[in-house]
C-alpha cells in the first residue's frame, strides 16, 4: 500500500490498497481530517469540498476528530485548578494541524497532534493524540491513543474523545437505524426523549446520543448498502445527528457525553507518562 504525498498547492494525501482499490483521503494539515474512505469502489462518508475549500467556514463532511471534549461545556469554559480556558464547542484538534505518516505494517496511517501554543491557552496539558486508520476487508478499523506528556507529578489530564463521520445515504428518507437502545437523550431540548421518535424524523433534522449500544447498523436500501459502526468502551456512546438537505447521517462514537469535563459524567484521565487506547471499527455490506 502506498501513501500519496500532497503535491502542488494541494493538501490531500492519498492511501490505497493497489490489490483491493480501497483507500483513504486525508488532509492533515485541517484538522486531522478524513475526507474520504473508498470501501469496495465507492465512497462511504459525505464531504461538502465547496464548503471545505472556505476555511472560514466549519467543515461539513469527511470524518472530524472531537478533542478534549464532545460537544460543549458550560458558557465555553474549561475550568481546572490551573484556571479557566476557553474551549469552543468539540474541542480544538479539528481546527489544528496534524502530522501523518504510513504504519509499519503498510495497511494504513497514522495521524498525530501534539500540544503547542495553539492548543495551551484552551488546555493547559502536555499531551499527543494519535490516530491509526486501518484498512481491513469491508472495514476501517480506528484506533487512538492519548498520551500524557506532562512530567511525574502534574496534573492529571482530563478529556473526551469523538469521531464525527458523515455516512453518505442515497434516499435520507429511506433510511434505518438498527441497534440503539428504545431510550436516547435529545441535544437539541437536552431533554430525554424515546429513540423511535428521533428515527422518525431523520430527514427533518435530529441530534440525540443514545447509552449501552452495541453494534448499530444504518441501512441505506436506496444505496443498496449498510453501514455498521462497532463501538467499544470506554468510546460506546453513539451519537446521530442529520442536517437536511445533506444526503448522510452522522454515526459518532463519543466517549462521553456533553459537559462531561464539567459534570465528571463518563471524563477520562490519563497520568502523567500515561497513555490511554480507545477504538471502534466501521464495516460495510452490501443489501
Amino acid at each position: 500500500m502506498t501513501l500519496q504525498p500532497a503535491s502542488g498547492s494541494s493538501p490531500v494525501r492519498r492511501f490505497t490498497d493497489p490489490a483491493t482499490g480501497d483507500g483513504l483521503t486525508l488532509v492533515p494539515e485541517r484538522g486531522g481530517l478524513l475526507t474520504g474512505w473508498q470501501c469496495g469502489g465507492r465512497e462511504v462518508l459525505y464531504f461538502d469540498a465547496e464548503r471545505f475549500a472556505d476555511p472560514a467556514k466549519s467543515v461539513r463532511g469527511g470524518m472530524p476528530v472531537l478533542f478534549p471534549i464532545c460537544g460543549n461545556l458550560p458558557d465555553d469554559l474549561l475550568v481546572l485548578p490551573q484556571g479557566r480556558f476557553p474551549l469552543a464547542q468539540h474541542g480544538f484538534a479539528r481546527d489544528l494541524p496534524w502530522s501523518v505518516a504510513p504504519l509499519p505494517a503498510g495497511d494504513g496511517v497514522v495521524m498525530r497532534l501534539e500540544d503547542g501554543p495553539l492548543s495551551r491557552p484552551h488546555y493547559p496539558f502536555a499531551f499527543a493524540l494519535e490516530l491509526e486508520l486501518r484498512l481491513q476487508p469491508q472495514s476501517l478499523a480506528i484506533t487512538a491513543r492519548i498520551h500524557n506528556r506532562g512530567e511525574a507529578g502534574t496534573s492529571a489530564l482530563p478529556f473526551s474523545l469523538g469521531l464525527h463521520p458523515y455516512v453518505v445515504v442515497a434516499d435520507p428518507a429511506r433510511v434505518r437505524l438498527e441497534g440503539l437502545p428504545s431510550d436516547c437523550f435529545d441535544h437539541l431540548t437536552m431533554t430525554p426523549a424515546a429513540t423511535a421518535a428521533q428515527l422518525a424524523r431523520l430527514e427533518q433534522g435530529v441530534d440525540f446520543l443514545c447509552r449501552g449500544c452495541g453494534p448499530v447498523r444504518l441501512v441505506d436500501p436506496a444505496g443498496g448498502r449498510a453501514v455498521t459502526l462497532h463501538p467499544a468502551a470506554p468510546m460506546d456512546l453513539v451519537v446521530v445527528w442529520t442536517d437536511p438537505p445533506r444526503p448522510m447521517v452522522c454515526l459518532e462514537p463519543w466517549s462521553g457525553p456533553r459537559g462531561a469535563l464539567s459534570s465528571g459524567d463518563r471524563r477520562l484521565e490519563v497520568a502523567p507518562g500515561e497513555v490511554l487506547e480507545l477504538g471502534c471499527r466501521y464495516t460495510v455490506d452490501s443489501l
